[in-house]
């Protein structure tokens, strides 16, 4: 089966952005750099992307992605990313991007036919991650939580998704951040 990894960062009250999906809490937090460190290790075993179109268009607003295309590859390499979304997106000239609409279902044979014998990596949000686990797709959550709260924002994983269903693997510690790794089993 495809490894598809829900791979984020939240706070402690597990919020992934603030009401103005700003990561700035994020990017504040003494030792980011450390736990992103092993993050290459990571991104060497995805084969494709999956995010939802607030997540897309963060991304392409905050690295300047219209002025500065080459920076998706810097990222994100060559990747194909397929882009869940219900609006009209940019488009990131040389990116392999495909915007879908729609359940998650319906794309995934294409989803997991490219990414070969690597993972699916659900780079955002939490609710596409959400779609995933109702589709029983999702097999792995990793999640760094940061020393920081919100009163509010977006949720990490806006589902119930219950003890039966989630089993710790490991956990590790990267500077002030606690990475948690857990299997999803299906419904």
């Amino acid at each position: 089966m495809t490894p598809v990894i829900f791979h984020t960062a939240t706070t402690l009250n597990g919020f992934l952005a603030d009401d103005a999906d700003s990561l700035d809490w994020l990017f504040a937090t003494p030792g980011a750099d450390e736990a992103e460190s092993d993050f290459s290790t990571f991104l060497e075993t995805v084969g494709v992307l999956v995010m939802g179109s607030t997540t897309y268009n963060w991304v392409v607003e905050h690295e300047d992605l219209l002025s500065h295309p080459d920076r998706w590859t810097d990222i994100y390499g060559d990747r194909p990313t397929w882009v869940f979304t219900s609006r009209d997106l940019p488009r990131i000239e040389g990116a392999d991007v495909r915007f879908v609409q729609g359940e998650v279902a319906p794309h995934w044979a294409g989803i997991r036919d490219a990414a070969g014998d690597r993972a699916v990596w659900i780079v955002g949000g939490g609710d596409l991650a959400g779609q995933f686990a109702d589709a029983d797709l999702l097999t792995e959550i990793r999640v760094s939580i940061a020393p920081a709260t919100l009163p509010s924002g977006r949720p990490l994983l806006p589902r119930r998704i219950g003890p039966d269903r989630l089993r710790l693997e490991g956990m590790t510690r990267a500077g002030q951040f606690a990475e948690l790794r857990y299997s999803v089993r299906p419904a």
